[in-house]
């Protein structure tokens, strides 16, 4: 064999090994890495889950039991301090339209009250007996059926008193002071109203009695009386003493200046006598 062939063997095969040898370690390096990078992502999954699986299994969004705020059933209307229930200002309280069923406990030195639209059923004695500084009470719009005797008794200051549209049959005693009287709007007859009622109230100047069931006007209306509304009731007849004092001529009702009994069955035209102490005539049917 010539000298050379070895050679020329040696610069072929030398270069092929080491060609193979180097792919042969960059496959193996690739693999490592390869290798490491699969080991680290599993070692991170492996790290979740047993993180995951050391999580407690409550929400994120629940605390713990100290730091829920209580459960408080809240009270009934009636056992809230009055002050939060209504709104109390200086002298005033106002408890209006918010369905209590019971008169709340007043602030002391209260002069105004205003409940009006509420579902109070019955005035007690002691509601008010303890409050001789009220001078304005209105209860328009309950469900009032019942009011005790007494229960406005110990109101020296109480001018005016409302008890409109609610479901009175009867009167109580009105304290002497009143100027203005409302019980427009009930379901009053003339056996639940006393003979007297009105007489010793010198200081009332207005009286509504209208849309109830009343078939007489009161007897000893006070001279202090401005205006009557007695509208829409079941008045059939009027005498010479129910304005006037049918003895007397001479006698004039100074101080009247209106009333109303439009919307009864009674004709006024044949009661000419009763009206002469009036400066004008009532409002009514006269046919």
């Amino acid at each position: 064999m010539n000298k050379l062939t070895p050679l020329l063997l040696s610069c072929i095969l030398v270069p092929w090994v080491l060609s193979a040898t180097v792919k042969k370690f960059d496959w193996s390096f690739e693999n490592t890495e390869e290798a490491a990078i699969s080991h680290e992502e599993d070692s991170v999954l492996n790290n979740e889950e047993f993180l995951e699986a050391k999580r407690p299994e409550t929400d994120v969004m629940s605390f713990p039991q100290s730091d829920i705020v209580p459960d408080v059933t809240p009270q009934p209307d009636s056992e809230l301090p009055t002050c939060l229930l209504c709104v109390c200002l200086t002298g005033s309280v106002y408890c209006e339209e918010i369905l209590i069923d019971v008169v709340p406990t007043l602030p002391k030195e209260t002069a105004y009250l205003y409940a009006r639209y509420n579902k109070i059923k019955r005035i007690k004695t002691k509601d008010f007996a303890n409050f001789p500084t009220l001078k304005r009470i209105d209860l328009t719009g309950n469900l009032i059926e019942e009011i005790e005797e007494g229960a406005f008794s110990k109101l020296p200051l109480l001018e005016e008193l409302s008890l409109a549209e609610n479901k009175l049959t009867k009167l109580p005693v009105l304290p002497a002071k009143l100027t203005v009287f409302n019980a427009n709007y009930n379901m009053l007859k003339s056996r639940g109203v006393k003979s007297n009622a009105f007489r010793k109230l010198t200081n009332l100047s207005y009286l509504y009695l209208s849309n109830n069931q009343l078939d007489s006007v009161p007897l000893h209306l006070p001279e202090s009386l401005r205006i009557l509304h007695m509208q829409n009731n079941n008045i059939t007849s009027i005498s010479d003493e129910t304005f006037c004092k049918g003895n007397s001529t001479l006698y004039i009702r100074e101080k009247m200046e209106e009333i109303r009994l439009d919307g009864n069955p009674v004709s006024l035209a044949k009661y000419p006598n009763s009206f002469i102490c009036l400066k004008m005539l009532p409002f009514g049917s006269y046919f």
